[in-house]
């Protein structure tokens, strides 16, 4: 069960949205008056979806939004009585996933709910494959410079180099990668 924050200044539609949440399966694990309060409340709540007004006093959805995210990335729809497209743009550059205007029903809030998740899971898996990526091009540089040391400093051939780093691999029981920068740092300062 989906753990849900919500943060509306407006007593009667933030009860309404809880209903609607709560109806719909989600826990509403913390209610917010303002965006300090949301803001407070995500980081010691930590819910895994925010369902945040665009207008609060203290501090507006948009920034309340950009701080939750900086904190913890989950997926934020906004509400708005504005369908302004400054606002709009301003949500999506915080990193918000969904944006509804006010009136809403509870066939509006739930796919928006569900568009929202779905493109956040996209973009974190897009973010543990460009990780997984960044980290196998670290290795393979640390590995290939590490061969040209061993085939410099000790007349080897490039397989025969290889050879060595794989070896001392499999017997010390430590990645490839490791055993790569360890004679990248002691040869490369002979």
């Amino acid at each position: 069960m989906a753990r849900v924050l919500i943060a509306e200044d407006e007593t009667i539609i933030r009860m309404d949205l809880a209903q609607m949440l709560e109806r719909a399966g989600f826990e509403v694990c913390a209610q917010a008056r303002d965006g300090i309060e949301a803001v407070d409340l995500a980081a010691s709540e930590r819910p895994d979806l925010a369902v945040l007004d665009v207008k609060m006093p203290r501090l507006d959805g948009i920034e309340a939004a950009r701080r939750i995210l900086d904190e913890r990335p989950i997926p934020v729809v906004m509400l708005t009585a504005y369908g302004q497209e400054e606002l709009v743009s301003r949500a999506i550059e915080a990193g918000v996933f969904g944006y509804l205007v006010k009136p809403f029903r509870e066939t509006d809030l739930l796919p928006a709910i569900e568009t929202a998740r779905a493109r956040h899971a996209e973009l974190v898996a897009v973010r543990e494959e460009a990780e997984s990526l960044a980290e196998a091009l670290a290795a393979r540089k640390a590995i290939e410079r590490a061969k040209g040391l061993l085939m410099k400093k000790e007349n080897l051939t490039e397989d025969e180099a290889f050879g060595r780093l794989r070896k001392a691999s499999q017997v010390s029981g430590r990645p490839l990668r490791v055993i790569a920068e360890a004679v990248v740092a002691t040869l490369a300062e002979e």
